[in-house]
């Protein structure tokens, strides 16, 4: 690290759980972000800011001015924009150290298995059920951590996934493919703007922690927030022996 970044970063590397070495490796690592909305918004930012070296964000999406009642990252001047452009826009004012690689695209398999290869760790901010299946089955085939978040209306979730231990869920045992819950969006059922700020927030907690090496995660635990009360609750779960995904014998 040079001067400029000893003094950035102080506040980080005054924490003894991360010091010099914790900050040197979020300096050296690459987070994968699926998706730059309202979940996206926060983790991005708060990602940069703490000095990962490297973010790839994907999203297919433009900017409109119905998302800037919560998707802090974007602003009136970058409607109509691709939104992995307008954030990667906003992250390089904040920290221009940061290497963003804005993709302007829906990720297929292919893809989202040589993505998620090459990251650190992996942060699903869509806001679709088959994405998120999608992301999971790619992390467990790479072995690579990942951290799930969800919010609509005043309800949000979090969970993250680590395939690197073996008595830790993945994200289709908790919710398993093949019963997909009802579809719900923020278009359509509307979302509480700080939701998603609370749980971008904490999607970006713990991914530090992972690439930092800090405390423990969230794996086989999935917490819930119901915002209409600021009431936490929280499900510990364990692996599937028959998981299609992450089981002894995965089909996916």
């Amino acid at each position: 690290m040079n001067d400029d970044q000893l003094l950035r970063y102080s506040r980080h590397i005054l924490l003894d759980d991360i010091g010099i070495e914790g900050q040197q490796r979020l300096l050296d690592a690459h987070a994968l972000v699926i998706g730059a909305g309202g979940l996206g918004s926060p983790v991005l930012l708060y990602l940069a800011t703490a000095g990962v070296g490297r973010i790839t964000v994907m999203d297919d999406d433009t900017v409109d001015l119905t998302n800037l009642q919560r998707q802090i990252v974007h602003d009136l001047s970058r409607v109509g924009r691709p939104k992995a452009e307008s954030a990667a826009t906003a992250v390089g004012r904040i920290n221009p150290e940061v290497r963003m690689q804005p993709l302007v695209q829906r990720a297929d398999a292919r893809q989202l298995a040589e993505l998620v290869a090459a990251a650190d760790v992996v942060l699903d901010c869509s806001d679709n059920f088959a994405t998120r299946q999608a992301v999971n089955a790619a992390c467990v085939r790479a072995g690579k951590p990942l951290v799930a978040g969800a919010a609509v209306g005043f309800d949000g979730q979090l969970t993250v996934v680590d395939p690197r231990r073996p008595e830790a869920p993945c994200y289709a045992c908790v919710f398993p493919a093949d019963a997909p819950p009802e579809e719900v969006r923020c278009a359509t059922m509307g979302v509480f703007a700080p939701l998603v700020g609370i749980i971008g927030s904490m999607q970006a907690a713990e991914a530090l922690k992972l690439l930092a090496g800090v405390g423990s995660s969230l794996a086989g635990r999935l917490q819930m927030l119901d915002a209409r009360r600021m009431e936490w609750s929280e499900i510990r779960i364990g692996r599937t022996p028959g998981c299609p995904v992450c089981g002894s014998r995965p089909l996916v």
